[in-house]
Parts: structure tokens; sequence; C-alpha cells
């Protein structure tokens, strides 16, 4: 299939979302670009959008995303903080978090920013953090994948068709994706190889400069990829991030160089960075309970921590694990006399709280912390889970339509809408959630299933009836796309 049979194929699925309920209950547009009626040889950044999409959908349902609040909210800051000192920014940007150990980073057309939890786990501060973002932003920035897809034009447009497919195989499943690559010729040839080479120098310098104006250490790359080429020299199997950003010696020292070249300022490491590591550690990492309990009570008594405050949060966090919850309440009170609007502590006393089902202590602290912070995702979710688990899902239900509104890619709020929902008896609008939320995983058969369940359940309600219709139509058209895609 030719990439502009296959752009037309797309533009006639409909891909644009209009999730609409009844005026009481209706969730927000969750509209995708349409593709408009770009150059046939040219891979536009309308095509990169609808890709990116359709890729996002696809990882949501074959990979291990982390749909945790406090870190989403937390590395899309520190993120959007890159972006907002990168130029030539063309698309919006979406970071998000896988839960897996390797360590690896990568982003794909979009603006789509993944980040492995290992990242964390093998960082020491967050300028380290924030280099590797940076280096991904600046992919994204010079639209490095789609340069390397139109260098290939010459090989004709079914390779061209074979390229796409082949990368959206690598996200949804490595190994087969791998394979499929392999087996595209347009890959294997040396001008492809260097012109990543170029892609990866370019990234590197521009990352730099990004690193720079949004106030973090030079150094922060140059010790990161140091850190891991030192640690990986002599294994057999380096982490992922070896394989697709190979670190030979000479980039680690034009890193150092370069980072010399910028006048030496202190740079204050970042108390959100730890608690966002102790987090990813405790809770997302392969330490058991007792290990990482251990873990923090040897920091602490040793002093070897950054800041106090993390090492005693991911203690709470261990003891919360151990349901020992009236040690991890007294950790907790105590950093919230030190911080009464951290989100990390905030997160984890509503848990608390909700742990011992006082509801109504929950819902007046997050109230009043909603006063201070209305877009915060971290406090809308836990109020609407917290509403949810009072019995209250008519005041949930605006709280998480605002958060589809603010945020139409994220699922935590479809799955809290489907149990508002479900708690009501509402058959019809609980099934209606359902099927978005599968549609944000590319399961669109699924969905139509849904839709068909809600349709059973929707009585005498002609306008709702006709919208179910309409959106059966879209999920079978964005099916059969999604499979031409492929």
């Amino acid at each position: 299939m030719t990439l502009s049979r296959l752009t037309k194929t797309l533009k006639a699925a409909g891909l644009s979302i209009l999730f609409t309920l009844p005026a009481a209950h209706s969730f927000a547009n969750n509209d995708l670009p349409d593709l408009g009626t770009a150059a046939v040889n040219t891979f536009s950044l309308e095509k990169e959008m609808i890709y990116g999409d359709a890729y996002m959908r696809v990882i949501r349902s074959s990979a291990p995303l982390l749909n945790d609040p406090v870190l989403s909210q937390y590395v899309t800051e520190l993120g959007n903080k890159l972006v907002a000192n990168a130029t030539g920014v063309k698309t919006p940007f979406y970071f998000f978090l896988l839960r897996n150990d390797e360590i690896n980073a990568f982003a794909f057309f979009g603006g789509h920013v993944g980040v492995h939890t290992g990242l964390f786990l093998n960082a020491d501060t967050e300028s380290e953090i924030a280099s590797v973002l940076a280096h991904e932003v600046t992919h994204v920035t010079q639209r490095h994948l789609a340069r390397s897809l139109e260098a290939q034009q010459k090989s004709g447009p079914a390779t061209m068709a074979g390229l796409l497919g082949a990368i959206l195989l690598t996200i949804a499943a490595p190994q087969a994706g791998m394979a499929a690559l392999a087996t595209t010729q347009a890959l294997a040839t040396q001008s492809k190889i260097n012109y990543t080479r170029q892609h990866e120098k370019e990234a590197d310098r521009i990352g730099m400069q990004i690193l720079v104006d949004a106030g973090f250490d030079p150094n922060g790359a140059a010790d990161f990829f140091g850190k891991i080429a030192g640690r990986y020299r002599f294994t057999s199997k380096p982490p992922q991030m070896l394989l697709t950003h190979p670190l030979p010696e000479s980039r680690i020292s034009e890193a150092r160089n370069r980072a010399a070249q910028y006048p030496h300022k202190y740079i204050a490491d970042s108390l959100n960075f730890h608690l966002a590591k102790a987090r990813i550690q405790v809770r997302f990492s392969s330490y058991s309970e007792e290990a990482a309990l251990g873990l923090f009570d040897k920091q602490l008594a040793r002093h070897a921590y950054a800041f106090e405050s993390a090492a005693l949060y991911g203690k709470a966090l261990a003891l919360f694990r151990l349901k020992r919850f009236d040690e991890a309440e007294s950790i907790i009170d105590k950093l919230l006399t030190r911080d009464d609007n951290n989100l990390f502590y905030l997160d984890t006393k509503t848990d608390l709280l909700a742990e011992r089902r006082d509801y109504d202590s929950a819902i007046t602290l997050l109230e009043a912390k909603r006063k201070l912070k209305p877009t915060s995702q971290v406090i809308n979710a836990n109020l609407a889970h917290i509403y949810i688990e009072a019995g209250k899902s008519d005041k949930a239900i605006p709280l998480l339509e605002d958060m589809i509104f603010l945020d139409k890619q994220n699922p935590l709020p479809y799955q809290l809408m489907t149990e508002a929902y479900r708690k009501q008896g509402n058959k019809a609008l609980e099934h209606f959630a359902t099927a978005e939320s599968m549609a944000l995983g590319a399961d669109y058969k699924g969905a139509v299933d849904q839709l068909n369940f809600a349709y059973r359940f929707t009585k005498d309600d002609a306008l709702q009836l006709a919208r179910i219709e309409a959106r059966i139509r879209q999920f079978k058209d964005a099916d059969k796309a999604l499979e031409e895609l492929k």
C-alpha cells in the first residue's frame, strides 16, 4: 500500500474523535488532526500527527504504561520546561512513562516521548534525566524520523510503507519489529546508517543548548552517558539505550568539551526528582517491600541521601506497602508540615485516608488544594477517586470531564469514569466510557462491542442512539485504517 493511499484511507476513516454524551454527562471532545491535502512526496506534519496517534494507541495496548498521576505530572512538567526552551517546535508534546527497568527513552511522530522508569533508577540528578529528555525533544523538533523516511523516498513507495509498518511493529513488539526492519532493504544501506549518526550528533548539540537554556547543568549529559557506558563496558548485553543511541568514547568526550564551553554556575538539585525516584524504587521496580524499606532505612541511618525528605518519603511508601499504615502516616504528616502543597505527599496522604475509609477528611483536604491547583491531574484524579469510593460519583464526573478536556490521551480519567457510571447504575454511559478507554488502546473491535451494549441500554433517546451509531462507524473505519497501517 502506498503512502498516499494510506493517507487517503486514514482521512476517510474519520479518525477525528468526537466523544459526545448527553449534555448533563458530556465528555470533552477528543479530536485528532485531519490529514489535509499535503503533497504526496512530503511526509508532512499532519501525517506525523496521524501516525503518532496510531502508534501511541498501539503502545497503550501492548506496553506497560505507567498511569501514575504523580509521576506523569512530574515528567510532563519536566518535559514541558525543556520544550519551552526549544526552537522549531511544530507539534504538541506528550511525555509518558513505561514501567521498565531497562535504561531507555525514545521519541516518535507527533511529539511523543517515552521514558523508561529505568532512567530514574540509574540517574543521580534531575539534570541527568533532563539531558536525555532534551535529546529526545530535539529528535522531534528536528523531525529526524520524518527526514530519515524522506531520505528513502527514492527506494519507492512500497519501501516507505514498509518502513512505517516496521516502525509501528518495533514500538508495539520490539523483537518482531526489528526483524521487520532487518528485512527492509533501505535500512541496510550505509547512507541510512550515516544519516542516523548525523541525527545523533545534531540531537546532542541542540539538546545541550536546550538543557542549558532550561536551567539545567550541561554536564548532565556527559555524566549520565559516561556512567552508563562505564557500567556496561564489559557486558555482552548492553541496555536498549546503547543499542539505539551508541556511545563511542568520542561522543562522550565531545559532550564534556561542549559542556565546558558554558559558564560554570551552581545548579541546585531537585527534591521532586528524588521523590519521583523514590516512588519508582518502591512502587515500580523489582525491589520487594522489605528491600525497599531496608534501602531507605540505610540511607537515613548513614545520611546517604541528597534530600532527607526524599528518603523519608521512600520509607513511608515502603511502610505503606507493608501495610504499616500508622507508621507511614506519621512520616507523611511530618513531611506535610515541611511542604503542605507537595503533590507527592498529598497523594500518599490521600491513599492513607482512603485506606481507613476516612473519605470526608480526604475530600476536605483535596477540595482545599484544588482551589490552589485547579488543573492538577494529581489532585483531580485523587479527588475523583475519593468521590467515587464515597458514593458521590455525581461529583466525580465533572472533574473527570475536565481531566479529559486537558489531556485527551490519558486513559486514567476514562477508567475512573467507567467506575463512576458503574456505581451510578448507568449501564449505557458505563459502556460508552469503556469504549473510549478501549479505543485509546487501539482496540476498536472491543470498543464497537461496548458501544453495541451502550445502544441496548439507551432508551427513548434518539439523539444518543444516533451518536452511538455514528461512533460505531468511526471506530470501524479507524480499525480498518490501523490494519492498513500495519
